[in-house]
Formats: structure tokens, sequence, C-alpha cells
């Protein structure tokens, strides 16, 4: 009952202290998940502002490229053509827009501006373009040199953006593969904490019904021990009694042996008339012996009855029947004994059979408790086994859908690359032409004049040839960012797989490490079983040993003691006859 009691309040202190973490753990998994959800609304809103950015870069270094290439086959073309050629409109409407954004200079902002002001001022020489090319070649290099600055910051700016949101974007992925880290392991703890509550607290429940029920048993046993104990001081106190009254007996006995003996003396000396009456008192003892033993069968009486029939002395009759009722005085106290002892050994030997069939029926309750337990461990191993076959089978499947992507990317990247070198090139080359010596030497002869057919024609396959290698950059570009987010996606796959995989698989081996423990735990219950049950069988084979000499077959003890008073009864009445 102590040990019942501390185990009970052992598990209440467990189970309070387990409650206490739970809460504490359920707390920072809350906090864990509010910041990771935090970091991921940052990172979201970073995406979103750099892929802008990015897109507006793009543009602007496509504008400024397109810029210059258009100074570069003419400065007056550029100015002499508003209203006629909207792409040129365009291209001033967003060289006014890049003046504002933050990476440009002051300088730089002042050449532009003057650049897109100077077009009011040009709009009156332009029925004289000898003059206004001339006035434009010594300005125009310095405005090819800024726009071409200003397309290097872009591409700068674009190429910094793009490392520093990749650099976020790892930070990011470094902080969330930590907080799930964290968060898993939080879990995976909560959950034990919770399964080693429940265990505490059906221990706590099975020490408390045991408590219960063995308080009972105590309670039961106490009231059999008073009641034994109240048996036990009445037999002793009716012992007392048995033995006062022998004491008291045997002295009458004595005091009949000396006043038979000296009746005896005297009546050898007096006179025979006193035959009459002796011959009277042994027909007497005779007849009440013969009848005695005839009632109770005994042929010890029938002796006696004869020896007194026939004549022998009074001291030989005497002492028969005093040595008879001695015997039945020695046979009363040695049954008396065996009786208690029958009595004792019988009580003990049961009340520890009871005791034992209990305690193997509680080990058969644990046994068949722990056998359930482990199937149904067994059961939840197996079905994790079965998720991280799926999550693995799962990761396998898009590892190779990844490895098919990306061989596409390669390919298609590498293709788009090399169309796009392959225009930029071409692009090169007829500019060089129309804007080199062969478009000089025509000038100088007496061919079409500057805007004729052939430098429109040139114009139109150079813009052709500007709008593929825009298409194929914004391929090449759109290709490398469906990669990163293939990419990114695979990963975040990949990474929630592995936590998954981890945390199932220490959860398997944590419901393996139970499972060993109930196989120990119920190996231990066997052998107890084992052991009560040989010891059961020990008690049972000792009862077995009392029964011949504790069970009465013919007689009860009541009997044997009943016809052994009237037996002793009737031998004290026949003293008492022989002694007058």
């Amino acid at each position: 009952m102590n040990d019942l009691s501390a185990t009970i309040e052992d598990s209440t202190g467990s189970i309070s202290s387990l409650n206490a973490e739970t809460d504490e753990l359920a707390g920072k998994i809350s906090t864990t998940d509010a910041d990771l959800a935090a970091a991921t609304k940052i990172r979201d809103d970073e995406r979103a502002a750099f892929e802008a950015s990015e897109k507006e870069l793009s543009e602007t270094i496509d504008t400024l490229a397109r810029a210059i290439v258009v100074l570069k086959r003419g400065q007056t073309g550029f100015m002499q053509t508003k209203g006629a050629n909207k792409q040129l409109e365009t291209l001033a409407d967003t060289l006014s827009k890049i003046v504002s954004a933050s990476w440009v200079t002051s300088e730089e902002k002042v050449k532009v501006q003057s650049l897109l002001q100077s077009q009011d001022q040009d709009e009156d020489l332009s029925l004289q373009p000898q003059a206004t090319a001339a006035a434009y070649e010594s300005k125009g290099g310095s405005i090819l040199d800024v726009l071409g600055d200003l397309k290097t910051k872009a591409e700068d700016s674009l190429s910094s953006a793009r490392k520093t949101e990749m650099q976020a974007s790892h930070a990011y992925e470094m902080l969330k593969q930590s907080l799930e880290t964290e968060s898993a392991n939080m879990n995976k703890r909560l959950g034990e904490a919770t399964n080693q509550r429940s265990n505490t607290e059906e221990t706590k429940h099975a020490a408390t019904a045991e408590l219960q029920e063995t308080t009972a048993s105590e309670a039961s046993d106490q009231s059999y021990l008073a009641d034994l104990k109240q048996d036990c001081a009445a037999k002793s106190t009716e012992w007392s009694e048995r033995q006062k009254s022998a004491a008291e007996e045997v002295a009458v006995i004595e005091k009949a042996k000396d006043i038979l003996s000296s009746g005896v003396k005297v009546f050898l000396q007096v006179d025979k008339s006193a035959n009459v009456e002796d011959s009277m008192k042994r027909e007497q003892v005779s007849k009440l012996l013969r009848d005695l033993a005839q009632e109770n069968h005994v042929y010890a009486l029938s002796q006696i009855a004869s020896e007194a029939q026939a004549g022998g002395p009074f001291d030989k009759v005497m002492g028969m029947i005093e040595s008879m009722i001695d015997r039945l005085m020695k046979e009363a106290a040695e049954e008396s004994d065996a009786k208690a002892f029958c009595d004792t050994e019988i009580e003990k030997s049961r009340t520890k059979q009871k005791e034992l069939s209990s305690k193997s029926d509680m080990h058969s309750v644990r046994i068949e408790k722990g056998a359930a337990a482990k199937a149904k461990l067994a059961s939840q191993i197996k079905a994790l086994q079965e998720e991280v076959a799926d999550i693995d089978a799962g990761q396998s499947e898009a590892t190779a859908l990844r490895q098919k992507q990306n061989a596409e990317y390669q390919k298609s990247s590498s293709e788009f690359k090399q169309s796009a070198d392959a225009v930029a090139n071409a692009i090169q080359t007829l500019e060089a032409y129309y804007s080199g010596g062969a478009f000089v030497q025509m000038k100088t002869q007496a061919g079409p004049e500057f805007g004729g057919a052939k430098s429109d024609i040139g114009t139109t396959i150079v813009e052709m040839l500007e709008v593929a290698e825009s298409d194929f950059t914004r391929l090449l570009a759109e290709s490398e960012s469906s990669e990163r987010s293939s990419q990114s996606a695979y990963d975040e796959l990949s990474q929630k797989n592995s936590v998954a995989k981890a945390a199932k698989l220490a959860e398997a081996k944590g419901k393996q490490g139970e499972v060993k423990s109930l196989e120990l735990n119920l190996l231990n219950y066997k052998e107890d079983k084992e052991s009560t049950l040989k010891e059961l069988d020990a008690v049972l084979t000792y009862l077995d040993k009392l029964k011949p000499q504790c069970q009465t077959k013919v007689m009860s003890y009541s009997e044997r003691k009943a016809r052994r008073e009237q037996e002793i009864a009737g031998l004290k009445e026949a003293l008492t006859i022989l002694e007058g």
C-alpha cells in the first residue's frame, strides 16, 4: 500500500511536470509558427518588389540599348522623325522616365534632359539635314557615352538586385529550415511528452485501482485476523477450562484410588459377608462397561468388563480403568493438537492459494495488455514505414521530373543564348555596313540621298533583328525565371520531405524502443506468472498432502470427541461404583 501510494504521488508529480512542459512547448510552437509566417510574408513582399524592380530594370536596359542603336544610326533621325515614328517617341518617353530613376546621377540627368529638350530646337533644322548631322556630330559621342554609362549602371543595378534577391532568398530558406527544424523537434518532444503523460496517467489509474483493491483486501485480512484472534481466545479459554476440569478429574481419580486401595485392604481383613456386596459391584461395573463397549464397539472395554466379571482384584480392574482413562485423555489432547495444526495449515494454505491466484490473474491481465500494446505499436510502426516509403517514392518522382526540367532548361537556354548572340552579331555586321565605309562612299557619290530607299531597307532589317534579339533575350529571361521557380519549388518540397521523413523515422524509432521495453516487460510478466504458478502448484500439493491426515473419513472430530467423553464418563462411573 505504501509502494502504491508512492507510485501515485510520483505519477501525480510527473503528470503536473509534463502538463507544464506541454503547455510551454505549445506556446513555443505557436511563436515559431508565427515567426515563420511573418518571415514568409516579408520574403513574399521582398520577392514582389524584386520582380517589379527586375522588370523595370530589364525594360530600362532594353530601352537604352534601342536608344543607343538609334543614335548610332544617326543623331538627326532621332530628332527629325517626331510624330512620324512612334517607336522613337516611345524611346523618348522612356528616356524621360529613366531620368527620374534613383541610380541616375545629376550630371547624367542634365545630359539626357538636354538631349530630349534639343528636339524642339532641332525642328527648325529639319529641312537642313547636312547641317543637322554636323551639329550633332560633336555631341553625339557624349550622348552615346551617357546612355552607355546609364545602360551599364542599369545592368549593374539589375545584377546587384538579383544578387541581393538570391542572398535574401538563401537567408530566408536558412531561417525557414531552422524554424521548421525547431518546430519539428518541439512537435516531436510534444508528442513524446503527451505519450509519456498518457502512460503515466495509465500507471496512476492502475496504481489507484490496485491500491483500492489492496486496501479492501487489507481490511478483510484485518477483519479475519480479529475474528481469528477472538476464536483463538475462546478456544484458549475453553482449553484452560478443560485442563482445569481434567486436573480436578485426575485429583478425584487419585482420591478414588486411595480410597479403593484402603477399601481393598479392609476387604482382605473383613468378614466374608462383604463378598455379596463386592459381587454386586462387579456385576454392576461389568454390565456398565459391557454396555459401553457394545454401544461404542470398543474391545478394551469388553476386556475390562470380563476381568471385573471374572473376579479379578479390584486394584487390577481399577488400574485397567485408569490406564484406559489416561490413554483416552492423551488421545483427546493429541487429536486436539492435530486438529488445531490442520485448521491453521489449511487456512494458511488456502489464503496463500487465493493470494497466488490473484497474482496469477494480475500477471495474465498485464500480459494481455502488453501484447495488445505491442500489436498496436507494431501497426503504428508499419504505417509510419509505409508513409516514409511514400515520401521516398514522391521524392524520387520529383527528382526525376526536376532533372528532366533542368535538362530541357539547359537545352532551351543554350539555344536562346546562341540565337540572341547570333542576332546581335548580325545587327553589328549590318550596322557596320550601313553606317561604315560603304554608306559613306554612297554619300560621296551621286547615289541615293540620306533617308533613301536603301537606308530605309537597312533600318527595317536592323529593327526586325533587334526585335528578334529582344524576343530571344526575353525568352532566355523567362526560361531562367521558370528554372529558378522550379528549382525553388523542388528545394522546398525536398526540405519538407526531409523534415517529414526525419520526424516519422524518429517517431518510428521511439515506438520501436517502446516495443523493446514492452517485450522486456512481457518477459518479466511471463516469468513472474510462471513463478507464481509454480508456487501455487506447491501450495496445492501441500493441501493434497494435508487431506489424508486432516480430513475425517468415517467420523467427525465432534463425534469422536463425544464418544470419547462418553467412554471416559462410563469409566469414571465404573470407578465410582468400585469405590463404593
